[in-house]
């Protein structure tokens, strides 16, 4: 193990070029396992010309190293990926009982604020990375998460990309842009996703993936769903337009 300005880092190689870490926040006395995933050539990635950075947030009691679907296709496209953990041992369980949406706050609260660790800590590290424009990807409860700490403003969140993610409406900014892809399988809490003209105003766009189930936006999906959902998510981040984006299900 090495240490290294807050990171304690344990390094597990994988065949598509990855390094699974746990980084230590200290103030909050928590351990935060990450996988990292490395553009397929990384020597193109320099301090005066950085490559771009996703995080991935999973849903809840999805393993976080179950989208490589999407990583190892970003990773192709020269972007660094980090896989957070969001779920330690001795955090409380996701809540199911009650006005979910205020129930489930103190969990997209402290899933933020991990986030929030995590961009500061690992641009230190990766200064080679943009970890100044970040596009943030989650699943169902990871995509709340994403979705709240959009909400707060951080200057450095450029673009946000949910996956059947069900009850933190969508940021509404003029410097993030938003993608939301939805399953057929569950409904949405009213007022999360973004209108036909809040569409237009915010840059955002709304994919229905047909006849998709909610955990087929994971590698535990169907094939064929999560190669729709693939092929959307790099549409997006190569700035096509929305249209052209629904065009690729």
């Amino acid at each position: 193990m090495r240490t290294f300005s807050g990171l304690l880092l344990t390094l597990v190689a994988f065949a598509t070029q990855a390094d699974t870490l746990n980084i230590i926040d200290g103030q909050r006395e928590r351990v935060i396992p990450v996988t990292i995933g490395y553009p397929t050539d990384p020597s193109s990635c320099l301090v005066t010309s950085p490559c771009p950075v996703a995080v991935i947030s999973a849903g809840y009691r999805v393993p976080y190293q179950q989208y490589q679907f999407l990583s190892e296709p970003l990773n192709t496209q020269g972007y660094l990926t980090v896989a957070v953990d969001h779920e330690l041992e001795n955090d409380p369980p996701l809540s199911r009982t009650g006005d979910l949406y205020q129930t489930r706050i103190e969990n997209w609260r402290r899933g933020a604020q991990t986030l929030d660790y995590l961009q500061r800590e690992l641009a230190k590290k990766f200064p080679e990375y943009q970890f100044d424009h970040l596009t943030l990807i989650g699943h169902s409860n990871g995509g709340d998460i994403s979705a709240w700490l959009a909400n707060e403003n951080q200057p450095y969140v450029s673009a946000v990309i949910t996956l059947d993610h069900r009850r933190v409406s969508l940021p509404k900014r003029s410097d993030v842009r938003v993608l939301s892809l939805r399953a057929t399988e569950y409904p949405t809490a009213p007022e999360v996703l973004l209108s036909d003209n809040e569409q237009q105003q915010y840059d955002g766009c709304i994919v229905t993936i047909p006849d998709s189930k909610h955990m087929d936006m994971s590698d535990y999906g169907k094939p064929e769903i999560k190669q729709q959902v693939a092929a959307v998510v790099t549409g997006f981040l190569a700035h096509q337009p929305c249209h052209e984006i629904k065009a690729l299900r």
